[in-house]
């Protein structure tokens, strides 16, 4: 059975980005279809953010109280993976999506459980799980945002390894006795860090010379160290040329075969060395567009080309966080809500209401490993490349008394690229134990730009680690 139904807006994905969207366009007075899959809440909520985190708290929990005399002798014992894992699976909803389904429902959206495929202008259809088909038609717009999956590299013998993906990675039952993860990225780094500290015995396989390559050298540093010091071993500028399963996928050890002809036997493998586009399968030949491709999208994330079509989250390729993925549904939200209702002149302009602005300046991220990663705005080297006249403050976060008290033999570093045309801050990266919650402070400034001599007067709390502010701001200052 078909039946045919028209709406304001139509949703392809269910995840953070597209619940915000729908969100965006209900309040302003839209009615709203929202096409899902899988599970609504999408990847971060079942299979990334939040498995991720929830395995990672103990561990960072753990190794701060590990640094503190008075309780480091009460936690020295191994986490209990168990109730870690338990634990896991209640921040997950234990992979049940009622909560979210409820949610869209309390806000007036549709929800039409299957796949959605474009078929011509402001045209889906979906089909459905039990067979039945929907036409669904947009007045105004249709908004693409179905994420991205791992990416499996073409090396001999991976397809039918079982090889885990971040998806396995963090709904995994108990910790294998032998893991290698091949990547050096996030997902590497931070399922590295709960891994080890669960009661792995891990092995990084880094194609290139370090840790975290996207963010300042001495970010991957400092992690590639802890996870050493930890019990990880991490091999950098090696490459996996191949990989025996003979017993097949989930079935007995894994080989991994090394550049150099050695090879290494565990019992599973972890695969973190890039995404790809869930846009392979929606329609996107339809309406001239390539399938499988990333989505270009202007400020105000409408599909250049096309008038009724957007995209936001992972598809537009502009940043593939979940945070900057709500940001643009927000900014997204606005401006087809604006245009539906015939405004003469959006403001697509420099962090206007309806330009997704920080996507190229001020985007925020941290890398829940032990230490923490946190930077927002352009790295020494990005601001250098894009032609700003800059200097680069850096300062060792380990003397700032604050960071003595949260724990013994803190270490960590900091550091602010200054534009120094402007006198406004382009970047700050922070690496060291509970920097993630100075970020925010540092997002302000870069998305504000706030000039330095107004930070002057931010004074910073005693004793805590935010005076590594007061100690950027003096260095840049005495320099």
């Amino acid at each position: 059975m078909t039946q045919a139904v028209e709406y304001d807006v139509v949703v392809l994905g269910a995840g953070p980005a597209g619940e915000n969207v729908a969100d965006r366009t209900r309040a302003a007075g839209l009615s709203t279809a929202v096409v899902e899959s899988e599970l609504i809440g999408g990847e971060c909520s079942y299979w990334a953010c939040m498995p991720s985190k929830a395995l990672l708290r103990p561990v960072i929990a753990q190794a701060d109280a590990r640094r503190l005399p008075g309780l480091s002798g009460a936690v020295q014992g191994p986490l209990d993976t168990q109730a870690v894992l338990a634990r896991r699976d209640e921040q997950t909803s234990h992979w049940k999506d009622d909560g979210q389904v409820g949610w869209l429902d309390s806000i007036g959206a549709r929800v039409y459980r299957g796949s959605g495929v474009l078929d011509g202008a402001r045209k889906v259809t979906v089909h459905g799980p039990e067979g039945e088909h929907h036409t669904l038609t947009a007045r105004h717009a249709v908004v693409v945002s179905t994420g991205s999956r791992a990416v499996l590299p073409d090396i001999p013998g991976l397809a039918g390894a079982g090889a885990w993906t971040s998806r396995e990675a963090t709904s995994a039952r108990e910790a294998p006795g032998r893991l290698a993860v091949v990547g050096g990225g996030v997902v590497g780094v931070e399922m590295a860090t709960a891994w080890q500290a669960l009661g792995s015995q891990v092995t990084m396989l880094v194609r290139g010379p370090g840790l975290l390559p996207r963010m300042e050298p001495f970010v991957g540093e400092h992690v590639a160290e802890a996870l050493t010091e930890a019990g990880a071993t991490i091999r950098a500028d090696t490459e996996v040329t191949a990989v025996e399963r003979r017993g097949g996928a989930g079935s007995g050890p894994v080989t991994l075969v090394l550049g150099n002809g050695e090879r290494i036997e565990v019992d599973e493998v972890l695969i973190a060395t890039g995404r790809a586009p869930r846009t392979d399968t929606i329609g996107l030949e339809t309406v001239g567009l390539e399938p499988g491709s990333w989505l270009t999208v202007d400020d105000s994330c409408r599909v250049k080309g096309i008038d009724w079509l957007y995209a936001v989250g992972d598809v537009n390729h502009r940043a593939l966080l979940t945070h900057q993925g709500k940001y643009q549904a927000r900014i997204a939200g606005a401006a087809i809500a604006a245009r539906a209702q015939h405004v003469p002149l959006l403001e697509t302009d420099r962090w206007g209401a309806h330009s997704a602005t920080a996507d190229h300046d001020a985007v925020p991220q941290v890398v829940f490993s032990d230490p923490e990663a946190a930077a927002v705005g352009l790295s020494l080297a990005e601001a250098e490349q894009a032609g700003h006249r800059v200097r680069a403050v850096d300062y060792d976060l380990a003397s700032v008394a604050g960071a003595g008290l949260y724990a013994e033999n803190y270490r960590g570093h900091a550091r602010m690229v200054v534009d120094l045309d402007r006198e406004i801050v382009l970047g700050v990266t922070f690496v060291g134990a509970g920097v993630g919650e100075l970020l925010h402070s540092a997002t302000i400034a870069v998305a504000g730009e706030v000039p330095i001599d107004r930070l002057w007067h931010a004074v910073p709390s005693y004793p805590t680690i935010s005076e590594i502010w007061l100690r950027l701001l003096e260095t840049y200052r005495e320099g």
